[in-house]
């Protein structure tokens, strides 16, 4: 647990609740990890989402390696040499492994400490029965989610404009 003045002064947790933030303090801890750390990689399950406190994530998506040459039949059955491009870059105050809220629980990009960090990890295996039980709650965490979700569409949106230039 951690406190909820820590959780209260960031933005991602404007509009909740006194009950709702005791909550959340209530599934979390601090986490310090160094500069490489991988939190996630793409396609798998999360049971945590996370807010830097200190420090940056890298969020990557593996893209075909464009300077490899891939036979029709790898490109068919998909079975690319696969470079990882960082789209977005997560900082202090921001938060990262949304999936974890939003079924089916499966990371869309990996994410990868880009110098050593300190940040919240709200266990959301504890938190998903409250938000099943707590439909304002769940509203309140679903369009915070959305909003992340489309600002990570802009990065990678801009991300690839760049990549094709």
């Amino acid at each position: 647990m951690i406190s909820t003045e820590l959780i209260r002064r960031y933005p991602f947790f404007a509009g909740l609740t006194k009950d709702q933030i005791a909550t959340l303090a209530k599934v979390a801890n601090e986490v310090h990890v160094e500069r490489g750390h991988s939190f996630f990689r793409e396609g798998d399950e999360l049971n945590t989402f996370y807010m830097v406190v200190e420090g940056s994530v890298n969020i990557t998506i593996g893209i075909p390696d464009q300077f490899k040459r891939h036979s029709l039949v790898d490109q068919i059955t998909n079975n690319l040499d696969m470079v990882d491009t960082t789209v977005s870059n997560v900082t202090e105050g921001n938060v990262f492994g949304w999936s974890a809220l939003i079924p089916p629980y499966r990371s869309s990009a990996s994410a990868v400490a880009s110098k050593p960090c300190q940040v919240i990890a709200f266990n959301c295996e504890q938190l998903r029965p409250i938000l099943e039980r707590d439909c304002e709650f769940a509203l309140r965490m679903t369009i915070k989610a959305a909003q992340i979700i489309r600002s990570r569409l802009h990065d990678m949106r801009i991300e690839s404009l760049a990549f094709v230039s």
